[in-house]
């Protein structure tokens, strides 16, 4: 009695917890997971930091052009004082029989003990070819950046929807198990009454809790890949992983059309690696424009102003009325003569870069073609098997379900029973891999198209 009651105790509470994580589990549509991901998935939390480093180094590299002011304060004590040698004619006095003798040099102090000296500088660039391209240059890199930010967004999509539909697909095989034993175990209770009136023989009896064995195993299993699917999906999304999943979408609501899938005309800008192929090709025209720039001359205004100060009284340059006023303003050209031919190798290397970028379009517009023949012939192959598949389902579902029948009204043995269940087993299995092998090979080629995740 007392074992019974412990047993009820223990389901109340395990089917109040399983109601509390049905209650707390948070309902999400394919959409809505591809959303999630692309919100919260850390890797792409990451990618998009690079785009806004990316906009900042435009920012960087404008402040170059604007003007660049420095003020410094600068106050010392020349322990040692430096001395200058001066020939000796300029102290020579006939008069004094100690003046120095011509021809020698006499060492005489110039600098102060403390010096002062207060600058405010200012440069302001007028001309510079390589500033204005890279400028452009940065522009380009930054929509570069952006473009990487949408592959990995399109990548994050085929990841999320994959896991999804293997949810899905795990959850409609584990409701079939369910069935499948719930019909076994009825079957099994029947033949067990046929047995103990004399209908049935214990080895009938016997074969079918063999078979009925090996479905709870086949379940256990299947809950476990389940598990594991759902694992998978939460970790594609970016989610906790104690955090319940509950999914909306239906499997039967899924359309797999050819016609839909594979558009009678496809541009290949649709592929965001084809655009990304074009800025790369911008950047390296920019970048060879910037290597021709670096012949041409360069053009600043610079101006100081400020204050200096010096005397053997450390408390003499402290008075304001010390301070000497100085300032200057003029224009500074730099005109490139020789390098040493630094410049004439790196344009001909820019040059190679900007070629190989153009012999990149061939490459991947073949690549693309190649994608899109091999999605198409996939997906094509897919829904055949998945139509041979449905048919032997509802093949050995009818042989399964006569020769219950047959068993059952005396006509029939237990074996064509047991043989009949494991076949619709199997087709089963069968079936539902062909249904995951045709959502896969939907969402490669809608992938392949440019078409899995548009904005």
């Amino acid at each position: 009695m007392k074992k019974t009651i412990c047993l009820l105790v223990s389901c109340f509470i395990l089917l109040g917890l399983a109601r509390a994580q049905a209650q707390d589990a948070q309902p999400f549509s394919l959409q809505e997971s591809i959303n999630y991901a692309l919100q919260n998935r850390a890797s792409l939390k990451a990618t998009r930091n690079e785009e806004k480093i990316a906009k900042a180094k435009v920012g960087e590299i404008r402040s170059i052009g604007l003007p660049q002011i420095n003020g410094s304060l600068d106050m010392g004590d020349n322990f040692v004082q430096q001395k200058t040698f001066l020939p000796s004619e300029f102290f020579n006095d006939p008069n004094d029989p100690n003046s120095p003798p011509p021809g020698t040099f006499v060492p005489v102090t110039f600098t102060p003990a403390y010096t002062g000296t207060a600058t405010l500088t200012g440069s302001q660039m007028l001309f510079d070819g390589t500033y204005l391209i890279g400028l452009k240059a940065a522009k380009t890199y930054t929509e570069l950046s952006r473009k990487s930010t949408i592959q990995s967004e399109i990548e994050i999509a085929e990841q999320v929807s994959k896991a999804y539909y293997g949810v899905l697909v795990n959850r409609e095989r584990m409701e079939l198990l369910n069935q499948n034993l719930t019909r076994l175990d009825t079957l099994l209770s029947q033949t067990r009454i046929m047995f103990d009136n004399g209908v049935a023989e214990k080895l009938d009896v016997d074969r079918l809790r063999v078979s009925l064995n090996n479905l709870k195993v086949e379940k256990q299993k299947a809950q476990r890949l389940m598990d594991l699917s759902e694992s998978l999906l939460k970790f594609q999304m970016g989610i906790e992983q104690s955090q319940p999943l509950l999914l909306t979408d239906d499997l039967a609501e899924v359309e797999v059309s050819m016609a839909q899938l594979a558009p009678e005309s496809f541009d290949y800008n649709s592929r965001i690696e084809y655009s990304l192929l074009e800025t790369q090709r911008e950047l390296a025209e920019l970048d060879l424009r910037n290597k021709r720039s670096g012949y041409l001359p360069k053009l600043f205004l610079n101006a100081r102003y400020g204050y200096n100060a010096a005397n053997n009284q450390f408390n003499e340059i402290t008075k304001p009325g010390n301070w000497l006023e100085y300032g200057y303003v003029g224009g500074q050209l730099q005109v490139p003569i020789f390098d040493g031919l630094r410049k004439h190798y790196q344009i001909q290397q820019a040059k190679l870069t900007l070629e190989n970028t153009k012999f990149g379009f061939e490459s991947l517009r073949q690549s693309i073609d190649l994608q899109i023949k091999q999605a198409l012939t996939e997906l094509t192959n897919a829904l055949d098997v998945l139509d041979s598949q449905k048919e032997n389902l509802d093949l050995a579902q009818e042989i399964a379900r006569v020769a219950k029948i047959k068993f059952q009204e005396g006509v029939g043995t237990n074996l064509e029973v047991v043989t009949a269940e494991t076949d619709l087993r199997q087709a089963q299995t069968n079936y539902y891999a062909a249904i995951y092998d045709t959502l896969i090979a939907k969402v490669n080629l809608e992938k392949a198209t440019g078409s899995l995740l548009t904005k």
